[in-house]
């Protein structure tokens, strides 16, 4: 596990987070400019994200968090050059993206930091709860506690469906029905899915470390059980995708990397609410749900992202060595721990862009880096490899 440690240790503190301090930060209008192309073109002028945003905030926040507690030796000017990112994002994020008359954040911004896209999807409300838990959480900052209170007030209050349960996708800016509720062009438009339910799960989890409340708790354990009884499917225990308001399961399609990242984080949900009859119910689903993701396995380690999705997608395989490492520390589980070793791997001799050092989003179904996605952009951003990253080194002394 040493060996593990320090090889997630210098791809988090040589590779990925430098990219995105020298290549990313605007210091003329300040936060981080919105994209930078799979071929390493800069669009100083794209559109900023708000899950690109959050996502930034959490990721230099952990860093600084993690990265300062542990006996790393890392340098304090580093130290701070992720708690000072942490902290202008959170100022950015607070500027900017917040909608000062109804609530909530913005989807997307322009470069000059003016408001595009004024929907409210709450998978973006629920990425910013995690960004400003964990910052909360890094520095004690009271006003981020605040925020991260008032947007899961937010999501309680606009996206909770009273009459079946769950949430729903989006609003409009002033919380109105919305007829496009899609996530992304990829995604089919019903009114709740599990992607946005895993991504409240997870930021919930957060706050409740920062916010012990009873609310959140209620929030929190009624979640657990939605998956366990609406989004897993109980006879494969892979998950549901896109669901009717009633819960009415739409299409058969599998994603093996919702599955394995799904299986750890209901697994930590289950953990911080420190619950031992709730653990003991969690913890075989949790296991036959990582099971259900090995359908994905490739021969090279690698784990498919979907259903006859040939390419091997960034943000899949960090979940996947986050997902079986997970197996091993709480399970025992060996053969989980070379499958996490074999994806690590994989990573590290085809994803890491031997240039930048962020990872390619994907490999093609050739061998060859994909070019045509983002390196840097709305949806690619350093928190599913970062947190691979910290989560390797944060399980690393709990494991040896």
């Amino acid at each position: 596990m040493k060996q593990l440690r320090h090889e997630a240790l210098d791809c988090l503190t040589r590779q990925i987070l430098p990219f995105w301090l020298q290549q990313m930060q605007d210091p003329e209008k300040g936060g981080w400019y919105g994209r930078m192309d799979g071929s390493g073109t800069l669009h100083k002028d794209a559109p900023r994200g708000a899950i690109l945003y959050a996502r930034l905030l959490w990721t230099f926040s952990s860093a600084y968090r993690v990265l300062s507690a542990l006996p790393l030796g890392i340098d304090t000017g580093v130290l701070q050059q992720y708690h000072t990112a942490a902290t202008q994002t959170a100022r950015y994020i607070q500027d900017h993206f917040l909608d000062p008359e109804y609530g909530g954040t913005y989807w997307n911004i322009d470069a000059e930091g003016r408001p595009l896209d004024t929907k409210k999807q709450f998978y973006a409300l629920g990425f910013m709860i995690y960004g400003f838990s964990e910052y909360a959480r890094a520095t004690g900052c009271t006003r981020a506690r605040e925020t991260a209170m008032q947007l899961f007030s937010l999501i309680e209050t606009h996206a909770m469906d009273t009459e079946y349960g769950g949430y729903i996708e989006a609003c409009t800016r002033n919380w109105q029905p919305i007829s496009d509720m899609r996530l992304s062009e990829r995604d089919e438009n019903f009114p709740k899915s599990q992607n946005t339910h895993l991504h409240i799960l997870e930021p919930y989890t957060n706050l409740f470390r920062i916010a012990p409340v009873p609310e959140v708790e209620k929030a929190l354990r009624n979640l657990l059980h939605l998956f366990t009884d609406r989004i897993i499917n109980p006879s494969t225990y892979h998950l549901g995708q896109f669901f009717q308001i009633d819960w009415t399961r739409m299409g058969a399609l599998e994603s093996y990397g919702h599955d394995i990242e799904c299986s750890w984080l209901l697994h930590e949900a289950a953990l911080v609410l420190n619950d031992k009859e709730l653990s003991d119910r969690v913890e075989p689903i949790v296991q036959k749900v990582a099971k259900a993701s090995e359908k994905g396995l490739q021969p090279d380690g690698s784990m498919a992202y979907e259903t006859d999705d040939a390419d091997r997608h960034w943000w899949v395989q960090a979940e996947t060595v986050v997902g079986f490492l997970n197996l091993y520390q709480h399970f025992g589980d060996k053969e989980a721990l070379q499958k996490a070793l074999r994806c690590w791997d994989y990573i590290r001799r085809h994803l890491i862009h031997p240039k930048y050092g962020e990872w390619h989003w994907s490999i093609r179904a050739d061998g060859t880096p994909n070019q045509q996605d983002d390196l840097a952009g709305f949806w690619k951003c350093p928190y599913h490899n970062s947190r691979m990253c910290l989560e390797i080194i944060e399980r690393s002394f709990a494991i040896s």
